[in-house]
């Protein structure tokens, strides 16, 4: 089965302001059929606290992006309790994470697949240019972590990271 790139993000907003302006564009790129969303998470710090799960329904009460979680979802994908990145969520913001496959390469792998030919390279170009080598390190430990990348994998890719 071909199946797009997937990828996720993690965003945060001050308190709950997701279903105002955030859901309808998350919405819209599902009913493209662009993305599918294969999670969607959130999570709150209060004031002096730790970051704590909250529901969809919290978070979208209207309704606005319809997601249930896919039977067919890849292994390894990230969980947001889990996310080194929570750790800098400022008090009484949120946090969504959303982790999408990009169905308009669907059509475009099946050719490469029918030509004989494999996926060698995908990666992201930052919007910014670029991150710093301690974002980069941060989401490498993150996927060793989470067991996507093995050991040699791991310090293969620092390597490369720190050489550049």
């Amino acid at each position: 089965m071909a199946v797009g790139p997937v990828e996720y993000l993690v965003v945060t907003f001050p308190g709950g302001r997701f279903a105002d302006v955030i859901a309808p564009v998350l919405a819209e790129a599902v009913a493209s059929e662009t993305v599918r969303i294969l999670d969607l998470a959130f999570a709150r710090r209060a004031a002096g606290g730790a970051p704590e799960p909250v529901g969809l329904r919290e978070m979208d009460p209207q309704g606005l992006v319809s997601f249930d979680p896919p039977d067919d979802t890849p292994p390894g994908m990230p969980r947001i309790t889990d996310l080194d990145a929570l750790d800098r969520l400022p008090e009484e913001n949120s946090a969504a994470l959303i982790v999408w496959e990009d169905l308009w390469s669907v059509p475009l792998t099946r050719a490469v697949q029918a030509a004989g030919g494999r996926l060698l390279a995908h990666e992201r170009v930052p919007a910014d240019g670029g991150d710093d080598v301690i974002t980069l390190l941060e989401r490498l430990a993150d996927l060793r972590q989470r067991e996507v990348l093995t050991d040699a994998e791991f310090a293969e890719q620092k390597t490369r990271i720190l050489a550049d």
